[in-house]
């Protein structure tokens, strides 16, 4: 029984790590699906799991434990960045404005509440450890993550943050879903009229989405007006994609004129149509099928690296390939077909026009599903240099005893929000499917999460459970619930944010998927996800760059 005994207990045998984690992963992902009063921890069940296993012993050599951390800390980290970094410059204009206000104020109170308890307390709880317990309180793992990385920095040898966090973080959930329920009856909320005012909201101001329609000319002011000529005119972007004039349909091109009685199909934005309309002259309805030449409409996938940055105008479809392009759908949302819109790998572009020209430019962009299904590694690891190389730039700071760094967690950060962003004018390819981003994240995260509990574990008891557990669980529902119900009121009394909306804002304020949940199975529409995902960019950098400047700065 020897090799069992190897197997089990031996921390330099690479076995033995491997079944070490493979264990407490497995045990924490299933325990992570039961649900108390409807709400599951998910996988952060797996750092308990990871205490659970350190406390009874089964521990591995400290250096592949915290190897594996920061390796699985920046996997998790760069990969949420890819995914955040296309919307996270868009989350800034006119609407979400005022959202990202109300979030910045909740990170910034969230701050302040742990800085004033560990004041009150006259450091009983250190701020390593505030910290810890301020991560947990707002769901937040990166954060814990980059507070790790600061801690070593300063060569920090206390006890693990994470039992700070562990002890904090189940209140933590409960905490956010009970403030959005206590914002309700605090501002006293009627939902039935909530959803009314998003209803009539969305029938007051259209999307700029694809609006397709059959014209016939009849403003005398554009007969031998050519295509050219009627656009700068209208002052509006369309697309005008087949012609049907003396009974011969075609692809309408600048130099295309018009005549009175001519009949046009039509793509523009919803909110332009009535002006076109107004215009051009009225609706009509054309069966193109029964015409001469016959069109064809095809969503062709872009696939091809040498089309990925280019915009539409630069390809010339209309007067090179005799197609138009009539919208592109990215990452299930119809876009207008503009001249300046980029092309990027993944894109779903539609094309109208003669079959034989359609195909050609299938064969130009590519539309070769199994391209998309390759994963572009290049691009991940390419960032994940890039990324630690600028977190590991020291920036001097005055009265401060070490430079600040970005670390293993923002450097990355950073780096893939801008490649996500910006990615394509270097021609990186950033595209990756969804449940590719969400296997590379949740590895990632499993890895951290497993290495911090068996870290921790060993001395868990002795330093929570016979020490200041409670303490740590009441600054922690302090630290959540307190910013919340101010924030929340503000957003809503001050803002005048529709409650559908604040409850997915706060939910993406704290990056919590279970308060998301709730909100999105307390309506029938999607303005908690629309919350959510307006703030969720600038909340995740904000909790993982204040958690290494609270260290910084006050750890030190």
């Amino acid at each position: 029984m020897d090799w069992l005994q190897a197997l089990l207990f031996d921390q330099d045998s690479v076995a033995h790590i491997v079944l070490l984690y493979a264990f407490v992963i497995a045990a924490g992902v299933l325990l992570g699906k039961i649900k108390f009063f409807g709400i599951s921890l998910g996988v952060t069940f797996v750092l308990f799991a990871g205490i659970v296993a350190g406390h009874f012993g089964f521990i591995g050599n400290s250096s592949i434990l915290s190897f594996v951390q920061d390796f699985g800390l920046i996997l998790f980290v760069f990969c949420i960045g890819l995914q955040v970094g296309p919307s996270f410059f868009a989350s800034f204009k006119k609407g979400g404005v005022a959202m990202n206000i109300v979030a910045t104020g909740i990170v910034f109170l969230n701050i302040v509440v742990a800085v004033a308890l560990y004041y009150g307390l006259n450091g009983r709880v250190d701020m390593a450890m505030m910290v810890g317990i301020l991560c947990g309180a707002v769901t937040n793992t990166p954060g814990l993550g980059a507070a790790n990385e600061a801690l070593k920095e300063l060569n920090y040898a206390g006890p693990e943050i994470a039992m700070g966090y562990a002890c904090a973080y189940p209140l933590g959930v409960i905490g956010i879903i009970g403030s959005i329920i206590a914002i309700r009856y605090i501002c006293r909320i009627n939902l039935q009229k909530e959803e009314k005012q998003i209803e009539e909201a969305e029938a007051e101001n259209p999307h700029m989405k694809p609006f397709n329609m059959h014209l016939e000319v009849r403003n005398e002011a554009l007969n031998g007006k050519t295509l050219s000529q009627l656009s700068n005119f209208l002052g509006r972007d369309f697309v005008c994609t087949r012609i049907l004039q003396d009974g011969h349909v075609s692809i309408p091109t600048s130099n295309t004129v018009f005549h009175v009685g001519d009949q046009i199909f039509v793509v523009c934005a919803e909110d332009d149509s009535e002006a076109i309309i107004a215009f051009i002259g009225p609706r009509i309805e054309v069966d193109w099928e029964k015409q001469d030449t016959p069109m064809v409409s095809r969503r062709i996938l872009v696939t091809q690296s040498n089309m990925n940055g280019k915009t539409l105008g630069e390809i010339h479809f209309r007067t090179m390939y005799g197609v138009n392009v009539t919208r592109v759908n990215r990452s299930g949302m119809d876009l207008f077909a503009a001249r300046n819109l980029t092309l990027q790998i993944g894109d779903r572009v539609m094309v109208v026009g003669p079959e034989d020209a359609v195909e050609r430019v299938a064969n130009l962009l590519g539309n070769q599903l199994k391209r998309l299904d390759h994963p572009n590694i290049i691009t991940i690891f390419i960032g994940i240099f890039l990324g630690i190389l600028l977190g590991s730039l020291p920036i001097a700071i005055p009265n401060m005893p070490t430079p600040l760094k970005l670390g293993l967690a923002g450097g990355p950060l950073i780096v893939a929000i801008l490649i996500g962003r910006f990615g394509y004018k270097m021609k990186l390819v950033t595209y990756t499917t969804m449940s590719a981003n969400l296997m590379l994240r949740e590895i990632g995260l499993v890895l951290f999460l497993a290495s911090v509990g068996i870290k921790a574990g060993e001395n868990f008891v002795q330093t929570v459970v016979e020490g200041d557990g409670l303490l740590y669980v009441g600054c922690g529902f302090l630290i959540t619930v307190i910013p919340l119900l101010i924030m929340g009121v503000i957003g809503r009394l001050k803002f005048k944010l529709n409650y559908f909306t604040l409850m997915g804002l706060i939910a993406g304020s704290n990056t919590d998927p279970p308060a998301l949940a709730y909100s999105n199975q307390s309506c029938n529409n999607d303005a908690p996800a629309v919350g959510y995902s307006t703030v969720y960019p600038l909340a995740m950098f904000l909790r993982i760059l204040t958690a290494q400047l609270l260290i910084l700065f006050m750890a030190a």
